[in-house]
């Protein structure tokens, strides 16, 4: 099992950094979509994504890493 020292190495997070800018990119090309506040709260919703897991990833224990995958995985 691969050891990580920091957040960004883990593959996890480097797939959720994508989908982050897939889901900015496809925002940015719909300009018919005129509900504005939806919009932000899908891109909100794909940024939650990255940060839960680095935030986990800084916690002390196995735990509070996997309690913040599944709000990262929630707001997926």
């Amino acid at each position: 099992m691969a050891t990580y020292s920091t957040f960004e190495q883990l593959p996890i997070w480097q797939e959720s950094r994508k989908l982050c800018k897939q889901v900015k990119e496809m925002l940015e090309k719909g300009d018919e979509l005129g509900d504005f506040r939806f919009r932000d709260q899908i891109k909100a919703s794909a940024g939650s994504v990255m940060d839960n897991i680095a935030e986990g990833f800084e916690k002390a224990g196995n735990n509070e890493f996997i309690q913040h995958l599944s709000i990262s995985k929630g707001s997926t």
